[in-house]
């Protein structure tokens, strides 16, 4: 995979639930966001706009990562035309 920038990491403690990981890395004109769970070593992957706040990019990341981590599961997607 090749990156338009370096990754750059963010270390964001006390989130509420631990230790969480940020690392952020454009791709083209979008940003790929990973947040990773230090406790249990959990990654979640977001793509965003790079127009997006880093804030806003870490929320996004963060509540994926927290209901990952909440074993939720996703509901089905509808049945659709090859379904």
């Amino acid at each position: 995979m090749s990156y338009s920038q370096p990754l750059e990491s963010c270390y964001c403690a006390g989130m509420g639930q631990g230790e969480v990981l940020f690392e952020f890395a454009q791709v083209g004109r979008q940003m790929r966001v990973a947040a990773i769970d230090v406790d249990t070593g959990t990654e979640v992957i977001v793509i965003t706009p790079v127009s997006a706040t880093r804030l806003q990019m870490q929320q996004l990341a963060l509540g994926k990562l927290r209901k990952k981590l909440s074993g939720e599961t996703p509901p089905a997607p509808p049945a659709g035309k090859f379904g």
